[in-house]
């Protein structure tokens, strides 16, 4: 009675491309790969300014 009335069409949705499982779990590589070598090079880059800036 009271959810007959609701329009199925208006549920009903479509993927993207790029909107599955195995795309997002490319992107969350990919951002942690991304994360973990700037860690990196800014651990480069503060290391050869302070030494740079040492002497």
């Amino acid at each position: 009675m009271f959810g007959s009335r609701k329009n199925k069409e208006e549920n009903r949705y479509y993927l993207l491309p790029g909107m599955g499982r195995s795309n997002r779990e490319f992107h969350r590589k990919t951002v942690w790969w991304a994360v973990l070598v700037g860690l990196i090079i800014s651990v480069l880059v503060g290391t050869l300014l302070y030494f740079t800036n040492r002497y």
